[in-house]
């Protein structure tokens, strides 16, 4: 009975280490490269963290197969392109977004508290930007005076903190989540 017991137990490992090979066979990776560096990254439509982190390019586990990548960064026209993930193959995406006109003055700040720093920050159902951009007392979103919907989404998530805020000229509005 002790060698049955060794048997089933060796089977038991056998059976446990192949679970990566087998998950591998069915995930790629999707690098990106691109500038600016804080644009938001969406894969089939769900936010996965910025481009960069630190001047570096992410890596993303993706499943394999055919997926839509959406760029986006306020201050650019969106990027939306088809990639092809290949089991346990790296993509890479390298783009530059195209630059929109800049926004005109007054502006209130918009600042983020976040557990998250990588949570989308989206502003009238628009991404701004990722929570650890907006954080600190000297960062914030610029917006013109005027009444927003803010909604923070943490990664991974599909559900976040939503919150109605007034921006005034001049003055900082936080917004917890």
């Amino acid at each position: 009975m002790r060698i049955g017991s060794l048997t089933r137990i060796a089977a038991l490992v056998i059976a446990v280490a192949g679970i990566p090979a087998v998950a591998q066979q069915s995930t790629g990776y999707l690098k990106t490269k691109v500038d600016p560096g804080r644009t938001g990254v969406f894969i089939d439509g769900k936010y996965v963290g910025p481009a960069e982190n630190f001047r570096v390019g992410r890596k993303y586990v993706v499943a394999a197969g055919e997926h839509e990548v959406k760029l986006s960064d306020p201050r650019y026209e969106d990027y939306t392109t088809k990639v092809t993930i290949e089991a346990g193959k790296t993509t890479k995406l390298v783009e530059t977004m195209k630059a929109l006109p800049p926004a005109k003055p007054p502006f209130g700040r918009l600042r983020t508290i976040s557990k998250d720093k990588f949570a989308a920050v989206y502003v009238n159902g628009k991404f701004m930007g990722h929570a650890g951009e907006f954080n600190n007392p000297v960062q914030g979103l610029e917006l013109n005076p005027g009444d927003y919907t803010v909604k923070v989404v943490p990664v991974g998530s599909e559900m976040g903190h939503e919150e109605h805020v007034q921006i005034t000229a001049d003055k900082v509005t936080i917004v917890r989540s």
